[in-house]
């Protein structure tokens, strides 16, 4: 027997302590509940052959409309210029940005009818700037999907964000944060939760 504090685990027979095979269960249900991968690649399918995405970078000026996809292809060019435009805007590093995240967006602007590009906060984010914003903020993660280009922070001007943030929800794919006093909602393709 090892005693941790007052919890005193004791193994059993098979090897696995009594803590082991709770948080094995815990997790088990929690992946059997919401698949990500199931819910981005049902939004994938239900998306046109061709997709297109209209941006704004609010920290250098830049607009971008791009096709990313054509007859259901993801095309280099348009995947570069997406790559360019949502770089780490403070070091310029750029990043592959993840194409699940991209079918979110368009699936999105197609449940909003597109009332006019997406406003990028932040994009992707270097290490270094992610450490940086880290001191800054509580808020920032220290393993943040921008770090793996799969995650976005957005709002769109001519609509409020609430609604932006309630239609993200209903997509059910990936992590939706709301933050009303910075006026965005973060989006990325990983879990499926909210905050």
């Amino acid at each position: 027997m090892r005693s941790f504090g007052t919890f005193v685990e004791t193994p059993h027979k098979s090897g696995i302590s009594r803590r082991h095979f709770i948080k094995i269960g815990l997790l088990s249900t929690a992946a059997a509940v919401v698949d990500p991968i199931q819910a981005v690649d049902a939004i994938t399918r239900s998306l046109p052959p061709t997709r297109d995405l209209s941006l704004f970078n609010t920290h250098t000026n830049e607009n971008l409309a791009v096709s990313y996809c054509r007859n259901g292809s993801y095309c280099s060019k348009g995947l570069a210029q997406i790559n360019q435009i949502m770089r780490d805007h403070r070091s310029g590093d750029v990043r592959a940005i993840n194409t699940k995240l991209l079918d979110i967006l368009c699936t999105l602007a197609h449940r909003l009818n597109q009332p006019g590009p997406f406003h990028i906060i932040s994009g992707y984010r270097s290490q270094a700037t992610n450490a940086l914003l880290r001191k800054r903020s509580r808020g920032v993660a220290r393993r943040s999907f921008h770090t793996q280009g799969m995650a976005i922070d957005i709002r769109i001007p001519s609509l409020q964000t609430r609604l932006l943030h309630t239609e993200a929800l209903k997509l059910n794919a990936g992590g939706v944060g709301y933050y009303p006093e910075s006026d965005f909602i973060h989006l990325d393709c990983g879990p499926v939760r909210s905050w």
